[in-house]
């Protein structure tokens, strides 16, 4: 048996400055992967945001290998807003193992994030990550722009991935 969904139900008032992120997202074209530890990629994904209600965005993004349509990355989690300000938080549980809180600021429709706190599972591959940097855009076309920088143990940061999607639902 499913479980029921309201989809009916109001958002959050504490929320509102995000109303723009809600629904499905796809990549129009495939995005790019690089870092220089490893051979750029090209990748499709698929973001999804959504509520309940509550004073906070469900979120799940899954990425796959543009050529070979495999799996890679999967990310879900939470997206809260500090009341009263533009102040926002994602709280990320990554399919490697990761765990990070990225913490950042509300500009109109852009978002800008930093990894606050790391965690990972005891046996995470290396090089650690020690740092995370996301920003999202939305353009003036109504697509959506996604950068991701990262550093680990053995490299600056330095961006990873770059993709643009358009809103599907």
């Amino acid at each position: 048996m499913a479980c029921p969904v309201n989809n009916t139900v109001e958002l959050n008032p504490t929320l509102l400055p995000l109303e723009w992120l809600l629904g499905t997202w796809e990549c129009d074209e495939p995005g790019e992967g690089s870092f220089p530890t490893i051979k750029p990629f090209r990748y499709t994904e698929t973001l999804h945001f959504s509520h309940v209600g509550q004073p906070v965005i469900n979120f799940m993004f899954n990425a796959f290998h543009a050529e070979s349509k495999k799996p890679m990355h999967r990310e879900c989690g939470f997206v809260r807003m500090q009341p009263g300000t533009n102040r926002v938080a994602f709280i990320i549980a990554q399919n490697s193992g990761l765990v990070e809180i990225e913490e950042g600021e509300l500009t109109g429709q852009q978002l800008s994030l930093q990894s606050q706190q790391l965690a990972r599972t005891s046996f995470a591959k290396e090089p650690y990550v020690k740092q995370i940097c996301r920003v999202f855009q939305l353009r003036p076309d109504g697509k959506l722009e996604q950068t991701v920088s990262m550093a680990t143990d053995n490299q600056p940061l330095i961006q990873h991935l770059r993709i643009t999607y358009r809103q599907s639902s």
